[in-house]
């Protein structure tokens, strides 16, 4: 599929205007808080062509987007005891919700709280500073620069972060959880508050679009496997409970976060990265997720559509 770099851009800038007047939703993440019209679109293709409207540029914490990427960098690490600690199935509750499966005790799958808690647990190091190293050098990678952690974001993720530690505490009292639990709360907090552009967002998702090289490089970040598992899960459970009717409607693997990014890949072809901070009541950012749609249906991007990409 063949995609020209100004017909890309001048179809983003379009769609960005005409979202502009889109005012419905809240902002959830008060590290955002004031930033109500800010609008971001960026697309990386897979041959590594970048392109992206006004606000692309400007930084805001991941948040719950790196959660594909701490299970990514977990499976890398330790992929049998993954599949053996975190479920896959969607589970049409919030992202925080206090459930478990209930023959094993073991999270749902790596997208909600409890199970990007266990995938953060299995990351491979010795303490809190090697295991965040990992997921932030894998996430550099990914994006083609140097990322760094707000630490003012992860004060604001720690004192606040008491469900979070509900969760791994219940896990660890069913004997599913291993390591300290405040480690782990806090290894998550702190890729949680990694800051990211729309731009990074896009060229992360290329790389799984790619099935882990980064876009216009053979440089492998993830193993291609550990993409294709990935890929799979963000399908299916990526969107909270919104995950079945985004990908009927748009038809790619996508993560949101609570600051109002989304990531979403069309794999083999490209990464789109999108930024906005007023969220829906599922906790999805309303015009990203209205952009991903649209711009699906204009570049023919649906996984499931005769012709599609």
């Amino acid at each position: 599929m063949g995609l020209d770099r100004d017909d890309l851009t001048a179809t983003l800038a379009t769609e960005r205007e005409r979202l502009l007047p889109e005012t419905s939703g809240e902002v959830g993440d008060p590290s955002v808080a004031g930033s109500e019209g800010r609008f971001g679109i960026a697309v990386v293709t897979a041959e590594g062509e970048t392109c992206g409207t006004e606000d692309a540029d400007v930084g805001f914490p991941v948040q719950s987007v790196v959660k594909p990427w701490v299970y990514a960098v977990a499976l890398a690490d330790r992929r049998e005891d993954v599949h053996e600690a975190i479920g896959v199935e969607p589970t049409g509750e919030p992202f925080d919700a206090l459930e478990l499966e209930l023959e094993t005790g073991r999270p749902p799958n790596p997208m909600v709280n409890a199970g990007a808690l266990m995938a953060a647990s299995l990351v491979a190091g010795t303490g809190v500073a090697e295991r965040v190293e990992r997921v932030l050098d894998v996430c550099s990678r990914a994006a083609g620069r140097r990322l760094s952690v707000d630490e003012d974001v992860v004060a604001a993720e720690l004192e606040g972060a008491d469900r979070n530690r509900a969760l791994a505490h219940l896990m660890r009292g069913g004997g599913m959880f291993p390591g300290p639990v405040e480690d782990t709360v806090e290894v998550l907090a702190r890729v949680c508050s990694i800051e990211v552009t729309a731009l990074d967002l896009a060229a992360m998702a290329a790389t799984l679009a790619r099935w882990g090289r980064h876009p216009g490089s053979e440089e492998q970040v993830v193993p291609a496997a550990v993409a294709t598992e990935v890929l799979s899960v963000m399908a299916t459970c990526g969107m909270y409970d919104g995950s079945g009717r985004w990908i009927h409607r748009a038809g790619m693997p996508a993560k949101s976060g609570v600051s109002g990014s989304l990531m979403a890949v069309a794999p083999g072809v490209l990464g789109l990265g999108a930024w906005s901070p007023p969220l829906d009541g599922e906790g999805n950012s309303v015009r990203a997720l209205l952009a991903g749609v649209r711009l699906s249906e204009e570049l023919g991007l649906h996984t499931f559509a005769p012709g599609g990409r």
